[in-house]
């Protein structure tokens, strides 16, 4: 599992990319959406987070597709 995780970021003028422990996985893709998607196989793939930024580089949504520890009722 990865340790921090699945990381959809823009790219400047090549769109939107997804990275692992700061290293690109897969190719570029022109909509946040085509990233998203992408990252969100790739994060289930591994059973890990994706984080999914805005523009400005933040965290905007969090999803976890790994095996959570933490249990919560309710």
């Amino acid at each position: 599992m990865a340790g921090n995780g699945v990381h959809t970021v823009p790219a400047g003028d090549s769109g939107w990319v997804n990275e692992v422990d700061g290293t690109k996985v897969g190719a570029a893709h022109a909509t946040k959406d085509e990233a998203v998607k992408a990252g969100r196989d790739e994060a289930k793939r591994r059973q890990t987070e994706h984080h999914i930024h805005n523009v400005d580089g933040t965290i905007g949504e969090k999803r976890s597709y790994g095996n959570d520890p933490r249990k919560i009722p309710g």
